[in-house]
Parts: C-alpha cells; sequence; structure tokens
C-alpha cells in the first residue's frame, strides 16, 4: 500500500521536529558534556582529532564513545529498517524512531542531578554520551532509509548548501526552499533551547527532547494506522 497524502504530509513536519531534537541534543552535548558532539557526528570527528592533538578542554575517550556509540545505534536502527520495503518505510521508521525515544528517555533519567565540575572520568557524563549518541545514530539510520530530501534532521551543510547553490542569485529556481529554511530554523530552535533549558538541568533538557521526539513519533505511527484503514 502506497503511503496515504495524510502520511506524506506528516513526514516533514515529523522531521522538522526532530531537527529540533537535534539542535537540543548537541546543545547538551557541547555545552554540558565536554565539548563533544552527539548527534552531529562531522564535528565529532574534528573534535576527535583535535584532542588527538592535544587541544585542551577535549576529550578523546569522550568523543570517541559519541563516535562508537552513534554507530552502534546506526546498526540499530539499520536491523530496523532493513525489512523495509517502498511500501512499509514510514511503519519501520517510526519504530526505529520508538528506539530514539527510549534512548533519550533514559539519558534524561540519567541526567538526573548532573553536575559540569565532575572528575574527568566519571560514569554519568559517559553515560549521557552513549545514551544520546545511541538515539541519534538509531535516528539516522531510518531517515537515511526514508530519503526526503533536505531533511537528514541532523546535517545542515547541504541544506544551506542547496538555498545558495540553487538560488534566484545562481540561476535557480529555489526548490524547496521553503523547506530547507525550516531544517534551519528548527536546528537554530533547538540549539537555542537546549542552551537555555540546561541552565536550569540537563536533565529538563534531554526530558524536552524526549518529549519532542515522542510527539513526532506518535504522530508518524497515527498516521500509518490511518493510512492502513483507509
Amino acid at each position: 500500500m502506497a503511503n496515504s497524502p495524510a502520511t506524506e504530509k506528516v513526514i516533514p513536519y515529523a522531521l522538522l521536529g526532530m531537527t529540533v531534537v537535534t539542535g537540543v541534543v548537541d546543545a547538551v552535548s557541547f555545552l554540558s558534556l565536554g565539548h563533544v558532539f552527539t548527534a552531529n557526528m562531522t564535528g565529532n570527528i574534528v573534535f576527535l582529532a583535535f584532542a588527538t592533538a592535544h587541544v585542551p578542554g577535549l576529550s578523546i575517550a569522550r568523543s570517541l564513545t559519541a563516535l562508537l556509540a552513534f554507530l552502534v545505534g546506526a546498526i540499530l536502527g539499520g536491523r530496523v529498517t532493513a525489512r523495509a520495503g517502498a511500501d512499509s518505510q514510514i511503519r519501520f521508521a517510526a519504530q526505529a524512531f520508538l528506539l530514539e525515544v527510549a534512548f533519550l528517555f533514559a539519558a534524561s533519567f540519567c541526567g538526573i542531578g548532573y553536575r559540569g565540575n565532575l572528575p574527568e572520568h566519571s560514569f554519568q557524563p559517559f553515560a549521557l554520551i552513549a545514551l544520546t549518541a545511541l538515539a541519534m545514530g538509531t535516528r539516522n539510520a531510518a531517515v537515511r532509509k526514508l530519503a526526503i530530501p533536505d531533511l537528514t534532521t541532523t546535517v545542515l551543510t547541504l541544506t544551506i548548501t542547496g538555498i545558495g547553490a540553487d538560488s534566484s542569485l545562481a540561476n535557480g529556481n529555489n526548490p524547496r526552499l521553503a523547506r530547507r529554511v525550516a531544517s534551519v530554523a528548527a536546528m537554530f530552535l533547538g540549539a537555542a533551547l537546549g542552551a537555555v533549558v540546561i541552565h536550569y538541568s540537563i536533565s529538563a533538557a534531554l526530558g524536552l527532547a524526549t518529549a519532542i521526539s515522542a510527539v513526532c513519533s506518535a504522530a508518524l505511527f497515527r498516521s500509518v494506522r490511518t493510512s492502513d484503514t483507509l
């Protein structure tokens, strides 16, 4: 069964919501967990390289934990979506998104009482890094399977490139301009929200990310169930 018009309409909004989650998660990881990214692996690889070169304030262990956990999450997401056909991609992606919600919920619980002045090798920050990276890796595998143009939910480089390269100034016709701008705005909003909320509680920031992710997943499940009854 092909995706219903209602499902096709919900997908972009759900992925924009998850882009907001990415901003929140990277705000938490960069600002509170030792200058590491757990959603943006391009930045994390760069930080890992800097840490290897003994740049102060960066940690090989934390960056490597984020990278490996993200990879494990991507494997989990890939296994969930591997059986998806053209008519069931959204259903299987929604199942993978539930894993994201579970990992983020565990991270928000783990973040209760977190203090940024913990010793370098304390367990709590590593657990938070691993759980958030697992969540983001799982989601990225599902989003990659969906392959919705300009809605990768974590990487904006190609999106911003598209805004410029396909613009009227570049003799383009501005395809999907609203979606591209919305992706950038969603990431910005999520990062700003995360930066504000972590002043009160890292657990609250991760709880916010969990709630947004859960709402997006629920919307996708509802749209799929509705299409199945048609």
